[in-house]
């Protein structure tokens, strides 16, 4: 049955009286157990070297938006990371400096184990935005101060080596990136070039400009076979009104002077015309009427200049007449030839200008592509001028640095729990023991030790309890075992502090 709370204190009181010895012995061996775990407890020292972070230096503000300098974020675990890498681990465990000169040809297995002790023992932490500290923490003292400077060496050693092998990654595939697109932009210039020089049928502009002429043309052409063709009606209704011939008394001088003025006309259009002219053929027909004219006058026997003869000869309106009808009917032959080509010609235009929209998606891809291809050129030359300038920076140590602002200093005494605080606790915890350990057996006790304990949980009412009654022989017998565990308690604590005194002294 557990034991009510409020009886606990006074039982475990009672207990301890009554085992006195045992209540003793618990706290020699709990206090001399402690105090030789703080003899047998591992200390380390921890040494450690303070990084700074320059990453605001003169450069940053001159090169800015000319170059990129390397960030690096949550610095701690990215150092720890570094440092955690094979490479450096193992470059740290071979240092012969540090391991003296066996490290050198130290065996695989071996270098494995110190790998892993080396991780076991480094510790990186953060100290403000600027500052973080790398430490590392050993039995040895001089071991622990030669570790954490050769990490603090070794971490801005690769630092340094991976900012110049990224920058200079960097700027190697920019450069590859910037000269893939040169191939890229001369093959596209290439095949816009050899597209137009397939396709010389020129823009839409320029169709839809030659096409809108021949419309223009077309219509003046179809109003000039309009006004054409009002102006030949007008000269067949004028011409059917006129009579071909008129009748007159002519001498034969008469009929020469006409032949003679006709033929000089003749001669004159002959100089501008073909005979086939409309004027000449009808100059030439008048001509031969009135030789025929002359002619029959003659055998008629005028030869005198007195003579007349009475003959009927061509109407000169007529003849106006009809010499302007032949030339409007040829006007209109010329205007319908114009007109055909005309035609001709807009429908060349229009088979142009469907082979210029059939091209006009190509032409656009081409265009397209090469815009595209050029713009990235562009920004890629840009970049790779960034890329070699961050890359300088980081070769010439700007940008983002790190640099020891504390070095490593010799540790003095080691970290965590002191001996001094063993010995301490241990007088606490061996006072503490027996009372603790009678606490925990009287709440697993079975038997009944108050009367509470049967009300409570059996139910069963109790008038009377009977105190415990000790003799006199009793009492002077525990008084005396009293006496002697006072007297062994006082030599355990006089011993045990004697122990840790010589300890903390030196003397052990």
């Amino acid at each position: 049955m557990a034991l009510p709370l409020i009886q606990l204190p006074s039982e475990i009181i009672r207990e301890v009286r009554a085992r006195k010895w045992l209540a003793l012995a618990a706290f020699a061996i709990v206090s001399f157990g402690v105090l030789a775990a703080g003899f047998l407890w591992p200390y380390k020292y921890e040494s450690e070297v303070v990084i700074y972070v320059d990453d605001d230096n003169i450069i940053r503000p001159l090169m800015e938006g000319s170059a990129v300098t390397t960030k690096i974020s949550e610095r701690a675990s990215a150092a720890q990371e570094l440092l955690w890498s094979r490479g450096v681990m193992e470059s740290v465990a071979r240092d012969t400096d540090t391991f003296g000169p066996e490290a050198a040809t130290l065996p695989a297995e071996k270098l494995e184990a110190r790998v892993n002790w080396l991780r076991a023992n480094l510790e990186v932490h953060p100290r403000g935005d600027s500052y973080f500290s790398i430490g590392f923490l050993s039995e040895s003292p001089a071991q622990a101060y030669r570790v954490s400077q050769r990490l603090g060496q070794a971490f801005i050693e690769e630092s340094t080596r991976r900012k110049q092998a990224e920058s200079r990654s960097a700027y190697e595939f920019i450069d590859n990136q910037v000269k893939s697109y040169e191939d890229l932009l001369a093959e596209s210039e290439k095949r816009l070039k050899n597209f137009l020089s397939e396709n010389v049928d020129g823009t839409e502009g320029e169709a839809n400009s030659k096409m809108s002429d021949l419309r223009s043309k077309l219509e003046l052409a179809q109003l000039d076979k309009q006004e054409t063709e009002t102006r030949v009606a007008s000269l067949q209704s004028q011409l059917a009104n006129v009579n071909q011939n008129i009748r007159q008394e002519k001498t034969v001088d008469a009929y020469q002077q006409r032949i003679n003025s006709m033929q000089d006309q003749l001669d004159n259009l002959r100089l501008k015309y073909k005979d086939s002219y409309p004027d000449i053929v009808a100059l030439q027909e008048q001509i031969s009427v009135l030789k025929r004219q002359r002619d029959r006058a003659r055998a008629n026997g005028s030869t005198s200049d007195a003579s007349m003869a009475t003959s009927s000869t061509v109407n000169p309106l007529y003849q106006d007449l009809s010499s302007d009808l032949a030339n409007a009917r040829t006007q209109m032959e010329m205007i319908n030839t114009r007109i055909s080509s005309l035609k001709k010609l807009l429908a060349e235009q229009v088979s142009r200008m469907e082979r210029i929209q059939d091209n006009k998606a190509e032409y656009s891809q081409l265009t397209r592509d090469m815009d595209v291809n050029k713009q990235i050129y562009n920004d890629l030359l840009k970049r790779r001028e960034r890329a070699r300038v961050s890359m300088h920076l980081d070769i010439k140590g700007q940008g983002l640095n790190y640099r020891i602002n504390e070095t490593a200093r010799y540790p003095l005494k080691p970290e965590g729990a002191q001996f001094n605080q063993f010995a301490m606790a241990g007088l606490l915890l061996g006072l503490l023991a027996p009372f603790g350990a009678i606490a925990g057996l009287l709440q697993i006790d079975p038997r009944v030790r108050a009367k509470s304990q049967l009300e409570d949980e059996v139910g069963i009412p109790v008038l009377i309890d009977i105190p415990r009654v000790r003799t006199p022989f009793e009492m002077r017998r525990e008084r005396r075992v009293t006496y002697a565990v006072i007297i062994c308690a006082v030599l355990v604590i006089a011993a045990y502090v004697g122990i840790a005194v010589a300890s903390v002294m030196g003397v052990i």
